[in-house]
C-alpha cells in the first residue's frame, strides 16, 4: 500500500498531492513556499482570502489546472507548530483520508516533510499516518444488496520522505491500523454471525496465521474444571459457550506471562434484568473486549515483541429461558468463591471472574482484563475516556504510559476498602454481582479484581468508549477499536520495562 519515495517534484502522475500546513507561519517556507512560486504566489493569497484553513485538522482541496503533476493539492491544516501533538497529527492525515475516501480516489501521495516537527519523531510521524490511512479508510462491509458498481478504494500512497526511519514506522502504523480493523470487524458483526463458536473460529484464524499455541475449552471442559460463574451466563442460551485461550511465547522460558483477557458476550439481552429494547440490537457491541484483546493479538502477530503473553476469552451469550440464571441464584466459581447474582444483566464479571482464575493458573503473573462492563462508567467518563480500576500503582502507570503514548484517554477511577466491602454484602455466598447505582463502575472492575487477588491486575472499562453513534476522523461510526492500541503498546514494550525493575 505504501511506496517510499525521495524526490516530491516527481510527482507529476499523482491524483492527490498532500501537503501540510503549519498555521503559524507569516509567511510560507520550505516546500509550500516552492509551490507558492510556482503558482505565482496564489496559494499565498488563497490562505490570505482564508480559502486555505491553516487550523488543526482542516482540509483544503486545490486544484492544479496542470501547473504542477498532480491533478490536486489537498493542503492539511496542523495548527501552531509548538503545540503539535502526535493525536492531533494522526487525525489531521484520517481528515485527509475520509475525504480521499469519499472522493474515491484510488491513489495519492504525501510530502512528509512538510508534516515534520521536532515534538515528532519521522518514524512515530510516519506511524501516525500508516495507522490513520488504515483506519480511516475502514468500511464495513454489511449485508445489503451489492451493486455491479467496483468500490473504489484508496489503495496506494505514495510516501515522500528521505529519512531512513519512514519506512519502519510506516510498518508498525500499518500493523496497528489492521489490528483495530480487525476488532472493529468483529464488533460490527451481527450477533447471529457471531457467536461463541464464531469468536472462537476467529481467534483461531489469528493464532494459526502467526502460528501461535491455542486451546478452545467446551461446555464439558467448564463443567469439569468447575468454571460455574461463566457457565451460569450461558444457562439461558443454546448457543455453547467457550474459553479462548492463545499464547504467545516472545521468550526461551513461559515467565514474566502477560494476560490480556477479553469479555467476549457475544450478545446480552441482560437476562431477567432484562435491557430496554430501543438500543438493544447494538448488545452484539458487548464483546468490545474480546474484540480488543484479538487486535491487540494480531498487531502482536505482525510485529513480534519479546514478550510473552496469554490472550484469554470467555465468551457466552447473555439471554433468557427456562433455564437461564434468576436473581438470587448462588453459583460457585472456578476459584473456589461463591456468587450471588443480584442482578442477571451484570453478567461480564461473572465470565471474567473464571477467565481470570484461568490466566493465573496458565502462568499469567499479570493481568489487563478490557470489558464493556458498566453503564456507570458512562455516566462518569463519557463516550472518550475509558475507565480503569488496579490493585498495583506500578502496572497501572505502564498501561497508563501506553495509553497516553498511543493518543487513547484513560482515567482512573478510585478503590477504597469500603467499595470492596460492598461487595461482601450478600447473606448467602462471599460476594454478590451487582451492589447498585452507587459507585457502580468501581463496584463492577473491583468484582473482577477479587479474582484476580495479589497479582498485578488493570481492569478497564470500555463501555463508552467501544461503540460510537457518530463517526470520527479515524473511522464511521460503529464499533471504534479501543483499547487495541494501548494493549499492543504495552505488549510491544512490557518486557522492556520489566528488565528495568
Amino acid at each position: 500500500m505504501f511506496t517510499v519515495k525521495e524526490n516530491w517534484k516527481k510527482a507529476d502522475t499523482e491524483e492527490a498531492l498532500l501537503v501540510g500546513l503549519w498555521a503559524d507561519h507569516k509567511k510560507l517556507e520550505g516546500i509550500p513556499a516552492e509551490l507558492d512560486e510556482v503558482f505565482n504566489g496564489h496559494i499565498t493569497q488563497l490562505l490570505r482570502e482564508g480559502d486555505i484553513q491553516t487550523h488543526a485538522r482542516a482540509v483544503t482541496k486545490v486544484h492544479t489546472f496542470g501547473i504542477v503533476g498532480a491533478k490536486r493539492i489537498y493542503f492539511i491544516g496542523l495548527g501552531r507548530r509548538n503545540e503539535a501533538k502526535y493525536e492531533t497529527l494522526r487525525e489531521a492525515f484520517g481528515r485527509a483520508v475520509g475525504q480521499l475516501t469519499r472522493e474515491k480516489r484510488e491513489k495519492a501521495a504525501i510530502v512528509m516533510e512538510t508534516f515534520e516537527n521536532e515534538r515528532i519523531p519521522p518514524e512515530r510521524l510516519a506511524h501516525a499516518l500508516a495507522e490513520a490511512v488504515t483506519a480511516a479508510s475502514y468500511a464495513f462491509e454489511n449485508y445489503k444488496e451489492r451493486t455491479n458498481e467496483r468500490d473504489k478504494k484508496l489503495t496506494e500512497i505514495s510516501v515522500y520522505s528521505s529519512d531512513s526511519q519512514t519506512r519502519k514506522g510506516l510498518s508498525t502504523g500499518y500493523a496497528f491500523g489492521t489490528g483495530i480493523n480487525t476488532a472493529r470487524n468483529l464488533i460490527n458483526t451481527p450477533g447471529n454471525l457471531m457467536t461463541p463458536t464464531d469468536l472462537a473460529q476467529a481467534a483461531m484464524g489469528i493464532a494459526r496465521k502467526y502460528r501461535m499455541d491455542y486451546e478452545i475449552l467446551e461446555r464439558e471442559d467448564m463443567e469439569r474444571l468447575g468454571m460455574g460463574a461463566l457457565l451460569a451466563v450461558s444457562q439461558g442460551s443454546d448457543e455453547p459457550p467457550k474459553l479462548i485461550t492463545v499464547k504467545y511465547k516472545g521468550r526461551d522460558t513461559w515467565d514474566h506471562v502477560l494476560a490480556l483477557v477479553g469479555k467476549g458476550l457475544t450478545f446480552d439481552s441482560g437476562g431477567y434484568s432484562i435491557k430496554p429494547a430501543s438500543n438493544m440490537h447494538e448488545m452484539k457491541s458487548d464483546m468490545g473486549g474480546s474484540a480488543a484483546v484479538l487486535g491487540a493479538m494480531e498487531i502482536v502477530g505482525q510485529l513480534k515483541p519479546q514478550t510473552n503473553i496469554l490472550f484469554v476469552i470467555p465468551s457466552s451469550e447473555n439471554l433468557i429461558n427456562g433455564k437461564a440464571m434468576k436473581p438470587g441464584d448462588v453459583f460457585t466459581s472456578l476459584s473456589g468463591k461463591t456468587i450471588e447474582v443480584r442482578n442477571t444483566d451484570a453478567e461480564g464479571r461473572l465470565i471474567l471472574a473464571d477467565a481470570i482464575t484461568y490466566a493465573k493458573e496458565m502462568g499469567a503473573n499479570y493481568l489487563v482484563d478490557v470489558a464493556t462492563l458498566t453503564g456507570g462508567v458512562v455516566v462518569a467518563l463519557g463516550d472518550t475516556t475509558t475507565g480503569a480500576v488496579t490493585n498495583n500503582e506500578a502496572f497501572f502507570q505502564q498501561v497508563r504510559a501506553s495509553a497516553d503514548h498511543e493518543g487513547e484517554y484513560l482515567w482512573q477511577l478510585p478503590s477504597h476498602p469500603h467499595f470492596r466491602e460492598m461487595l461482601r454484602s450478600s447473606d448467602v455466598a462471599d460476594l454478590n454481582n451487582s451492589t447498585g447505582r452507587l459507585g457502580h463502575a468501581i463496584t463492577g472492575g473491583l468484582f473482577v479484581g477479587e479474582f484476580a487477588g495479589k497479582t498485578p491486575w488493570v481492569h478497564l472499562d470500555i463501555a463508552g468508549t467501544a461503540y460510537s453513534s457518530k463517526p470520527s476522523a479515524l473511522g464511521p461510526k460503529g464499533a471504534t477499536g479501543v483499547m487495541v492500541r494501548t494493549l499492543a503498546g504495552l505488549a510491544m514494550n512490557f518486557q522492556a520495562n520489566r528488565e528495568e525493575e
